[in-house]
């Protein structure tokens, strides 16, 4: 893949982060460094932000606008430059901007979708010829996500997050709701209410079997909200949160089901609709 499809005339690079789903999410137990055992499935959709950088000779990294209340030194797509230049020794450095649409701390993976898409970028614009497996193996210092959004395809996620296997996409639509509220995921994980025991499950009878989000309960009743969008979207279809909320999905097998329901949406909500993506947009930036 050429990045010059994604230059604009002002040579900065217009490359998509797109948002990802838990299909389910079930946490099967914890381990003694009191990480959780968990499966899910990640599913890509096309909802993305957009990053946009051009490349510096000089070393710097410099972030054009950073996000209010977040230090430009603490943004993931800023570190995720420095530590490609830590880990190869690259003197050259970038511009960054970010358009972002994704909700932050809505479970969709905004964050680390955005890094993910800033190692990858990079990995071509600087020229590493990084493998997408040592990228991941970096990228997981980032967040738990971040790897995922490197492999680049719907995946089954297994272990704390870093075990993935290939599984296939439906294409599919999704309506999106967004509660207007911030979930920290520790405090979900850390609730004693948080059942921990769910019997995992083996790959070839993810389509057959009975599945869930664990963290919903807990999310929904220490934020209202999210029930309610729940129980709003719940009379179109099976309604679930994704990752440890706030947003909450519906599937829907066309683009008409999903715009049918999106239109009667209540004024006090929002909300989106999104395809389901059986690869990322830059998948080919990494071997």
């Amino acid at each position: 893949m050429n990045p010059d499809q994604f230059r604009q005339p002002d040579g900065f690079y217009a490359l998509p982060a797109p948002a990802k789903l838990n299909l389910f999410l079930h946490i099967i137990g914890r381990r003694d460094d009191g990480y959780h055992l968990l499966q899910s499935t990640f599913q890509l959709i096309d909802r993305c932000d957009t990053i946009e950088l051009r490349v510096r000779d000089d070393g710097q990294l410099v972030h054009l606008n950073p996000i209010p209340g977040i230090a430009p030194e603490s943004d993931l797509c800023i570190r995720a430059a420095r530590l490609l230049q830590e880990q190869t020794g690259c003197r050259l450095g970038m511009s960054l901007r970010i358009r972002k649409i994704l909700p932050m701390g809505g479970g969709v993976g905004g964050g680390s979708s955005d890094a993910a898409t800033v190692l990858l970028a990079l990995n071509r614009l600087w020229n590493l010829n990084l493998s997408r497996q040592m990228l991941m193996d970096w990228g997981v210092r980032l967040g738990a996500d971040v790897p995922f959004f490197l492999f680049g395809r719907t995946a089954f996620v297994e272990g704390i997050g870093e075990r993935m296997t290939e599984v296939p996409s439906l294409d599919q639509w999704f309506v999106v709701l967004h509660p207007r509220v911030h979930v920290p995921t520790p405090e979900i994980f850390c609730d004693e209410r948080l059942t921990r025991n769910t019997p995992p499950l083996i790959v070839r009878v993810l389509n057959s079997a009975a599945t869930k989000n664990d963290l919903q309960a807990v999310a929904s009743r220490k934020f209202p909200l999210i029930q309610k969008h729940l129980d709003w979207l719940g009379q179109f279809g099976e309604a679930r949160m994704t990752g440890s909320g706030s947003c909450v999905f519906a599937k829907f097998a066309s683009q008409d089901a999903a715009n049918q329901v999106i239109s009667q949406l209540p004024d006090e909500m929002t909300g989106f609709i999104a395809r389901s993506l059986s690869q990322h947009q830059l998948y080919e930036f990494a071997d």
